[in-house]
């Protein structure tokens, strides 16, 4: 269940680091720096996820 949570949040983070930094337009969000820092945030808590649940398997 975490390493799909983590990858999701990964993928999501992506989208919105991306709007946010203006680099994916045609929304909103699209060049906010609030989008950015929220990517970032959550590709970060989704890139944590991923790790640990990883991380878990081997021990």
């Amino acid at each position: 269940m975490l390493p799909a949570l983590g990858v999701v949040l990964v993928l999501v983070g992506a989208v919105w680091t991306l709007q946010g930094s203006n680099l994916l337009g045609g929304s909103f969000m699209s060049g906010s720096r609030l989008w950015l820092t929220i990517g970032l945030a959550t590709l970060v808590a989704g890139l944590w996820l991923v790790v640990r649940a990883a991380r878990t398997r081997r021990g």
